[in-house]
């Protein structure tokens, strides 16, 4: 009995044709974050093609069968054949479609983010990048028309963003390796768009046991400030009520 069953599955998928069904167009778009100046930059791609010819966009593109084993494959392709950055990670926030998005047809998107450091990454376009990329801050990204639906995606990672940083460490991956608490507090206020109450922020931060003190000061105003770095269960700390 597992025998025919098995045969018969073999000879159902060996007759199967994919396009006997309307396929989807199927891609991904990243939305990467920096902290540029202490103001928060998004990177954005100026499309070469049409559709939406000369329209800025997020970088992404359509999944490849035969070159992408997984979503994240095509991700991290996209984004270095789209920009010369290569992310350490990418997470995914939501998958989008409708006939609408696109004018090319029927189209869905898997949406990604990520925070990187703009100190440790440059745009290389002699390393293979396809488009025109470019930092904007993210007042000015918000208020363009960017092609396709990529301004409501674009706001998508942002509420995505902000919500990761009221209850998780995932800003401290930014800072070197030495820093104060106040540049840190600096930081969250970046992301956030709003400041943050000092004693609380510490009371929070110093609780949490997701950082290090050091013996090292750094003169801040008119007294020396001490030096914090990373500690080791920083990258996957939650806390436990949001900023």
């Amino acid at each position: 009995m597992t025998n025919e069953v098995l045969k018969s599955e073999a000879e159902f998928l060996s007759q199967y044709n994919i396009h006997d069904y309307d396929i989807p167009l199927a891609c991904v778009d990243m939305v990467i974050f920096a902290i540029i100046q202490h103001k928060l930059h998004v990177l954005l791609t100026r499309r070469n093609e049409h559709p939406s010819f000369g329209q800025w966009a997020l970088p992404g593109g359509f999944i490849d069968v035969n070159q992408d084993k997984t979503l994240d494959d095509t991700a991290h392709r996209k984004l270095f054949e789209k920009t010369g950055i290569r992310s350490p990670y990418l997470e995914q926030v939501q998958t989008v479609g409708d006939v609408h998005r696109d004018p090319r047809g029927w189209s869905l998107t898997v949406l990604y983010f990520a925070l990187i450091d703009y100190s440790d990454i440059m745009i290389n376009q002699a390393n293979g990048a396809k488009a025109e990329v470019q930092w904007l801050d993210i007042g000015e990204a918000t208020q363009l028309q960017l092609a396709f639906d990529h301004s409501q995606l674009l706001l998508k990672a942002i509420a995505r963003l902000k919500s990761k940083t009221r209850y998780t460490a995932l800003p401290i991956g930014l800072m070197p390796e030495l820093f104060t608490l106040t540049e840190l507090q600096s930081i969250f206020e970046v992301i956030l768009g709003h400041e943050l109450d000092k004693k609380s922020f510490r009371r929070r931060v110093l609780d949490a046991g997701v950082l290090q003190p050091t013996e090292c000061y750094k003169r801040s105003g008119k007294r020396d400030a001490q030096l914090y770095r990373v500690g080791d269960m920083a990258e996957n700390f939650e806390f436990p009520r949001a900023l």
